[in-house]
C-alpha cells in the first residue's frame, strides 16, 4: 500500500514537471511584442536615408510603418515583412500573400526583409502620379505630408491624417526630420530615461512658476482597476492607457458611457476617429484649467495645444482660450502656455 501511494506521489510529480517544461517552452515559443520604441530604433535611419534621397519627411514613414504595421506586429507584416500596407497593383512581380482588408482576401507585397519594404514604399510614392502633389512640401512639413497622403487616397481610414500627426507628436519623431535628426532623437530619448536630468533642464531659476510638465510615462501611477484597464488620475480626471486594437466603441461599453462623449472627452472631433495602442485616453471631461500649483507649461519642440491638454487634463480649447491660440497652431520651442 505504501508502495503504490509513493508511486502515486512520484507519478505526480513526474505530471507537474512535464506541464512546466511544455509551458515553458511554449511561452518561449510565443514571439515577443515589439514596443514602438524598440520599432524606432531599429528603422528610422532606413527613413532618414529615404528623406534625404527622396525628401519624404522621416517622420511620416516611421508614422506610417508604425500605423500600418502595428510597429511590427501586425499578422501582415509578420507574413510578408510589408510594413506599409502596400497591396500589390498591376505592376507588382514580386512575392505575394493574400490578407484580409477592406475586402477578404486581397493580394499585397511581400517582400524578403523590412528594409525591402522601406525602400519599396518610398518609390511607390516617388513614381505614382498620383503622390506628386506631396513633393512640393518641404521634409519637414509633417502636417502636409499627413493631409496629402490621405488627400491622394492612401489610406481609407477617415482620421488617417489625425493618426499619423498624433503618433509623431507623441513620440517626437518630428525631430528626425532635421538636421542631425539621429542625435537629437536619441538626445530625447536619454532625457525619457533620465527624467531627473529633463526636469533639471526644464527648470528656471528666475521662474519658479513656469511648469515642466508631467510625463505620464514615467509618473503614472495606478489608482483602481476595470475590466482589464489601469486607471489613472490626472489634474482629478481618470484616465486609461489603449490596449491594442481598441475602439472608442469598445472602451465606451466597458466604462458604460457613448462613444460619441468619449471622444468628446478626448477632444477629438472626427466622429470615426480611434485610439491608437497605448494612447491615454479620458474617461471623464477634462477639467478647465491646472488643478496643481504650477501656472505654465514650457512648450517643447513640435507641441499642440491638444497635446498639451492631453497631458494636463485639460480641454484644448481651455488652452486655446487662456493663450489667445488658434485651433492646432503650433508652439514654438520653449514658449510658456498659461494652464490655469
Amino acid at each position: 500500500m505504501i508502495i503504490f501511494k509513493k508511486s502515486i506521489v512520484f507519478g505526480g510529480i513526474l505530471l507537474l514537471v512535464l506541464v512546466l517544461t511544455i509551458e515553458a517552452a511554449l511561452a518561449q515559443s510565443r514571439p515577443t511584442r515589439q514596443t514602438r520604441e524598440e520599432y524606432i530604433e531599429r528603422y528610422k535611419h532606413i527613413a532618414i536615408d529615404q528623406m534625404e534621397r527622396y525628401g519624404i519627411p522621416a517622420s511620416i514613414t516611421m508614422a506610417q510603418g508604425i500605423l500600418e504595421s502595428d510597429c511590427g506586429n501586425s499578422t501582415l507584416s509578420r507574413s510578408s515583412n510589408n510594413h506599409f500596407g502596400i497591396k500589390c497593383k498591376r505592376d507588382w512581380t514580386g512575392e505575394k500573400v493574400y490578407h484580409d482588408d477592406d475586402e477578404k482576401g486581397e493580394c499585397f507585397r511581400a517582400y524578403p526583409t523590412v528594409e525591402d519594404s522601406y525602400d519599396d514604399h518610398a518609390e511607390f510614392l516617388d513614381r505614382q502620379p498620383r503622390y506628386d502633389s506631396l513633393f512640393v512640401y518641404a521634409s519637414d512639413d509633417y502636417h502636409s505630408w499627413a493631409r496629402g497622403l490621405k488627400a491622394c487616397g492612401y489610406a481609407t481610414a477617415p482620421d488617417y491624417a489625425e493618426r499619423l500627426v498624433r503618433i509623431i507628436e507623441d513620440a517626437k519623431l518630428y525631430l528626425l526630420d532635421k538636421p542631425n535628426g539621429d542625435n537629437l532623437y536619441a538626445q530625447h530619448r536619454n532625457e525619457q530615461k533620465d527624467p531627473d536630468a529633463w526636469f533639471a533642464s526644464q527648470s528656471s531659476t528666475n521662474d519658479h512658476q513656469a511648469s515642466t510638465g508631467i510625463d505620464p510615462d514615467n509618473y503614472r501611477v495606478t489608482i483602481n482597476a476595470h475590466q482589464g484597464y489601469n486607471i489613472y488620475e490626472q489634474n482629478e480626471v481618470y484616465y486609461i492607457l489603449s490596449k491594442e486594437n481598441d475602439t472608442f466603441e469598445n472602451i465606451a461599453s466597458k466604462f458604460m458611457i457613448s462613444a460619441r462623449n468619449l471622444r468628446k472627452f478626448n477632444d477629438l472631433k472626427e466622429k470615426d476617429a480611434q485610439p491608437m495602442t497605448d494612447e491615454v485616453v479620458y474617461i471623464e471631461r477634462k477639467k478647465s484649467r491646472w488643478k496643481g500649483r504650477k501656472e505654465y507649461h514650457l512648450c517643447r519642440e513640435g507641441e499642440t495645444p491638444y497635446a498639451i491638454g492631453q497631458r494636463y487634463g485639460i480641454r484644448t480649447r481651455s488652452i486655446e482660450k487662456m493663450n489667445r491660440l488658434k485651433g492646432h497652431e503650433e508652439l514654438a520651442e520653449g514658449r510658456k502656455i498659461r494652464i490655469k
